[in-house]
């Protein structure tokens, strides 16, 4: 590592472990956070701090968690299975879909037929990621084939906007 990288990395640590500070201090919370190696260290917890900083994550997770929650019942309601459908790191990543949940997805978001034989993974992942941008005014989902797992797709991540737009587009 260079001197300036090490620098730069240090000054962002440092400054990251600011930000927590003064973030914590605003919410009542006297938590010491100090930074080094691209890393932030908080001093220990008492346990009703722990739990006011649990309260506060939650609070700020409330629309993305609300999302998913609507996403997945929707889903549900339709019979398109999502069984890893999880909120992680702020985003809803949908996960596992298996084909044929894909395409009813596809459809049920305005993709034509893709006729009378059944559509390859190829083909499907294709029509759902061209649906799912034309049905939520542009938003991307990346979609991929599960090689490992044949008849499955691996849906991406969308954000709580995103998922809201989705939800939009599948409303009975």
């Amino acid at each position: 590592m260079t001197a300036v990288t090490a620098m730069t990395t240090t000054a962002s640590s440092a400054g990251a472990a600011a930000e927590l500070r003064a973030a914590l201090r605003e919410a009542g919370l006297h938590v010491g956070a100090t930074g080094a190696d691209d890393h932030v260290q908080l001093s220990t917890l008492k346990a009703s701090d722990a739990r006011q900083l649990a309260r506060l994550i939650r609070t700020g997770t409330k629309r993305t968690l609300k999302a998913a929650r609507a996403l997945r019942e929707i889903c549900e309601a339709y019979g398109i299975g999502l069984p890893e459908l999880r909120v992680r790191q702020g985003r809803i990543t949908l996960g596992a879909c298996r084909i044929d949940d894909a395409l009813r997805l596809a459809r049920l978001l305005g993709a034509s037929s893709p006729g009378p034989d059944a559509p390859d993974a190829d083909a499907v992942r294709d029509l759902l990621a061209e649906t799912f941008s034309a049905a939520t005014g542009g938003g991307a989902l990346d979609v991929s084939v599960r090689e490992e797992v044949s008849g499955v797709l691996e849906l991406g991540a969308v954000d709580a906007r995103a998922a809201r737009r989705l939800i939009g587009a599948l409303r009975f």
